[in-house]
């Protein structure tokens, strides 16, 4: 572990990446990044029921994590729109390599590794026009940026490794941001959609929602063993509306949308903040910051469950249920049954919990 003042220090003193697996950090489960009670940040490591088994300070708000799949290593990316990623060696706390993105782009706060961990490949887009764009970088000679490649669409969130590792998965959330306060320029023209590419950035498949639900951000994604894909929308048009917030897709086939009780779609508040499948695969859930509320339902779409919380945010499996977090540093275990509290943390944790 180490503290703040000793980030600039680790930095410049990052040598060479170290061998040592996740044991050496302590088997952490999760990576989860918090803004801590100083005002600082930082990215955590967790335990199988959500204890922190390392932190890592942050030099500004971070938001999601992507883990090496041997290595002790971890990406700490920035929130949208960033401009940095650490490599951070979680068995030290030391910061290995900082990514900086080519002049004219942005980090949109998600990454993921190839399977063999050759390969970090991270959301982008261009600060102009908010085209989307995933930058594929080289590990082993120090994350070496090696090219970049369209997204298919305009301003790409979540991506995810299929489980062929083959295929990389991409949430165009369709929304064209200004690059120095976020505002959005093209609400009444807005495309989102999810693109199937191979890791060389050919295009295989790309799915839209009906002209109704345009203004449905796609934004996050959750991706089961057999290649079900669950993402989580984000709805941009007039207040109000009780839209759809998860849809089920499989490739080739027509998208499903999974939609609640009417009372309980608009207690959501429009907004799905994370998405996961259950522990045994068989449920898929989101949650929105906003309402408060977690939505449980079947693989098939169908409705389950609604769970309050007051900003909970942060979604992973966890045995037969899942794994939570909220802003207000609590950590919790949900399933079919029961929901239970497993820690309090004095921080106030981001968007994301990602799985190890």
């Amino acid at each position: 572990m180490i503290h703040r003042r000793g980030f600039l220090a680790s930095l410049l003193a990052a040598g060479v990446a170290p061998g040592l697996g996740w044991a050496a950090a302590g088997n952490p489960s999760y990576l989860a990044a918090a803004r801590e009670s100083d005002g600082g940040f930082a990215l955590h490591g967790l335990d199988a029921q959500g204890a922190s088994t390392f932190r890592v300070p942050l030099p500004a708000r971070g938001h999601a994590g992507a883990g090496h799949p041997s290595r002790a290593e971890a990406v700490a990316f920035a929130r949208r729109p960033g401009l940095f990623a650490l490599i951070l060696d979680c068995t030290r706390g030391d910061v290995l390599h900082q990514l900086t993105p080519p002049d004219g782009r942005q980090f949109n706060g998600h990454g993921v590794f190839s399977d063999d961990g050759a390969t970090l490949f991270t959301s982008e887009q261009r600060s102009d026009t908010s085209e989307g764009i995933i930058g594929v970088w080289d590990v082993a000679p120090g994350y070496n940026r090696r090219g970049e490649f369209p997204s298919g669409g305009i301003g790409p969130h979540e991506l995810r490794l299929m489980p062929d590792g083959k295929t990389l998965v991409v949430a165009n959330g369709g929304i064209a941001t200004d690059p120095t306060d976020r505002r959005k320029l093209n609400l009444s023209t807005m495309r989102p959609n999810l693109t199937y590419l191979t890791l060389s950035g050919q295009i295989l498949e790309q799915v839209e929602l009906t002209p109704d639900l345009r203004q449905n951000s796609i934004r996050h994604l959750a991706v089961r063993h057999d290649g079900l894909v669950g993402f989580a929308m984000q709805w941009q048009g007039e207040s109000g509306a009780a839209t759809p917030l998860l849809g089920l897709h499989r490739m080739g086939n027509a998208p499903a949308l999974a939609q609640a009780p009417l009372a309980d779609e608009l207690a959501m508040q429009g907004y799905a903040g994370s998405v996961a499948f259950g522990g045994n695969g068989n449920e898929i859930a989101i949650t929105s910051p906003r309402g408060g509320r977690m939505h449980r339902f079947t693989d098939k779409g169908d409705f389950l469950q609604a769970v309050s919380r007051a900003e909970i945010c942060g979604l992973a499996p966890m045995g037969r249920g899942y794994l939570a977090s909220d802003g207000l540093g609590g950590i919790i275990s949900i399933n079919a049954t029961a929901s239970a509290p497993l820690t309090k943390a004095h921080c106030a944790w981001d968007n994301h919990i990602v799985s190890l």
